[in-house]
């Protein structure tokens, strides 16, 4: 199956063409006709101790979590944001909302990284934030606006050029116009009947009124899916999202969940950040720009005053969870390991990332969601905190996403420290 796609792929590219690699240009066209793009095969690695990796364990003695619970540093990955764990081998690839993808790689098996360095370093990455695995060991990493796929990457990453699809050209993942610095950073999931499923920030505060309409056509604050090779049947499955940057597919009854940053300048204690589940077929709402949580409005309020009069959904669906204002929940994963004990077994994990637009700074944690009988969330809980300082206010590392190992822990990114920690269990 894995070849006779990668095959297929291939021969959609044209093998035939020539190297079209020009010096500082992007080797995509090369690399996708298997032409060979970067003459020296080295590539750097990230020094894995010395002061600064001293100094990230340091830090770690601060974290609080359930007695039991141990953390430690896996690795430093400069700008870790969000992580996928290969599915056959001892080693993730992450992300950034910079110009790097990752291959992090634990060769002994130890629980620890020996070596970090660049994946595809000849292809120009432009915020290549979202990474994710088809089941059959494709990994497609979602960038600001193009979306590539790498056959094979966890066993063809050793040298600079690997083969590559192009699902989804520069240009094309949303309007060339409506590019911005801000909420750009995508995260994806690849669900059992092979659709990518992606999250697109809106790029405003809170977008204009003129705005809203597009936005709503193309899914931009919301979420789309479409096919993980070729990008055919596109379409939206969520509207009403401010900045959704995590999400995760319960692998027991296959709902997609996903977090969502809400709206800045409101004061400190409003809005709620979000976590929501779409159960509902056919581009189901979620209430943004006309309401937040469960009934804070925004509207026609001083954030949003060329909202006013504007008709909401008739129907839109409430968030599952609220969290405290500004905390800026992100990446989150569905916990189905064993390590931890059956309290946290089929539970949900979330990353908070941390407040900026607050007068007094919260966040810097990791929270824990369990899950109900009926499917819905139960009440949140902060699971890891210390992050923050809560004497100098002062961020010592910012969670960016989670994700479990196949042994049970439990991996956090940081993209403030540049690393990744290991969380793990035992009585």
């Amino acid at each position: 199956m894995k070849f006779t796609r990668l095959a297929l792929a291939l021969c959609s590219m044209g093998l035939a063409t020539g190297a079209m690699a020009q010096a500082g240009k992007d080797n995509l066209k090369t690399l996708q006709s298997m032409k060979v793009a970067t003459t020296d095969l080295n590539i750097p690695l990230v020094a894995q101790e010395g002061k600064n990796a001293d100094a990230i364990r340091a830090n770690l003695k601060r974290i609080k979590m359930p007695p039991g619970f141990k953390i430690e540093l896996f690795a430093v990955v400069p700008d870790a944001r969000h992580m996928a764990v290969a599915p056959s081998t001892n080693m993730l690839f992450v992300g950034t909302r910079k110009t790097r993808v990752w291959a992090v790689t634990d060769r002994n098996g130890d629980g620890f990284a020996d070596e970090v360095k660049a994946f595809a370093p000849s292809l120009n990455f432009k915020v290549p934030n979202g990474v994710c695995w088809t089941k059959d060991g494709f990994l497609v990493v979602v960038e600001h606006n193009r979306v590539l796929n790498f056959p094979a990457a966890e066993f063809f990453y050793e040298g600079p050029d690997v083969a590559v699809i192009e699902v989804v050209p520069q240009g094309k993942l949303i309007p060339e116009e409506e590019e911005s610095f801000n909420h750009g950073a995508r995260t994806c999931r690849i669900s059992d009947d092979g659709k990518l499923h992606i999250t697109l920030g809106q790029p405003y505060n809170v977008q204009p009124a003129g705005k809203v309409a597009l936005y709503e056509k193309l899914g931009i604050g919301g979420m789309i899916r479409m096919d993980a090779f070729d990008g055919s049947k596109r379409e939206v499955i969520a509207r009403g999202v401010r900045n959704s940057v995590g999400m995760d597919i319960n692998p027991k009854d296959k709902v997609v969940w996903f977090t969502d940053n809400q709206t800045d300048g409101m004061g400190d204690d409003i809005p709620p950040g979000e976590l929501n589940r779409i159960t509902k077929a056919g581009g189901e709402h979620f209430g943004y720009p006309f309401i937040h949580g469960n009934n804070t409005p925004i509207a026609g309020t001083a954030a949003a005053p060329d909202l006013k009069g504007m008709a909401a959904p008739a129907a839109w669906t409430k968030p599952q969870v609220e969290f405290p204002a500004h905390q800026a929940q992100l990446g989150m994963t569905f916990y189905n390991g064993k390590m931890f004990p059956s309290r946290y077994q089929g539970g949900m994990f979330v990353a908070a990332h941390g407040s900026w637009n607050r007068t007094k700074a919260s966040g810097g944690l990791v929270n824990f969601v369990p899950l109900n009988a009926d499917g819905t969330a139960g009440k949140s809980e902060v699971f890891a905190e210390g992050f923050l300082d809560p004497d100098t206010g002062i961020y010592r590392g910012r969670p960016v996403d989670v994700a479990p190992m196949k042994d049970g822990s439990l991996l956090v990114s940081d993209d403030y420290a540049g690393a990744i920690y290991r969380i793990t269990y035992s009585n």
